[in-house]
């Protein structure tokens, strides 16, 4: 039974009309004459990278990371297994205090005060390198999965490197 948004007090004649019209709010449609379809020409041209293709050059990079990008997904796998833990309650939590900042503690010390009805397992992550305003510290954005008996939740983070450490700095536990 759903609950009504009309006063019990209020006249039948002055309810508000429960349905309104949605204004359209899309652009008006631009003609064919906008964007031409591209040339037979365009489309068999050859790439500059001589003879390579763009996607054997993305394979390449992708095959081998850089020495920054294998430190971060190194630490982010640990220190989320490590934040798993703790919220399950399997770990002390001082154990986080050199990954996460004081505010992150704070925030993973909430969520150990409900209990856990099964121990989460971290099943995969993904490491995304990103440049911190231009400056020359480096940061990562970690997202991944873990299981929680038959579900799957997600997990996301952002870890920065402060010149002498890996650290957590942004952490979101679905």
């Amino acid at each position: 039974m759903t609950a009504s948004r009309i006063h019990p007090s209020a006249p039948p004649a002055e309810t508000p009309a429960l349905v309104a019209p949605v204004v359209d709010f899309e652009p008006p449609p631009v003609g064919v004459a906008a964007c031409p379809p591209p040339r037979s020409a365009a489309l068999r041209r050859r790439s500059p990278t001589a003879g390579r293709g763009p996607r054997q050059e993305h394979l390449r990079r992708a095959a081998a990371p850089e020495p920054a990008a294998r430190a971060a997904t190194v630490f982010a796998d640990a220190a989320l297994r490590r934040v798993l833990e703790v919220i399950d309650r399997r770990r002390p939590t001082a154990q986080l205090r050199p990954l996460l900042t004081p505010a992150l503690i704070e925030t993973v010390l909430a969520l150990t005060r409900f209990p856990q009805s099964s121990a989460a397992t971290l099943r995969r992550i993904r490491v995304r390198m990103v440049d911190d305003d231009g400056d020359f510290t480096r940061a990562a954005e970690v997202f991944g999965t873990y299981s929680r008996g038959p579900r799957v939740r997600a997990v996301a983070a952002r870890v920065a490197f402060d010149g002498q450490r890996w650290r957590i700095v942004a952490l979101q536990i679905g």
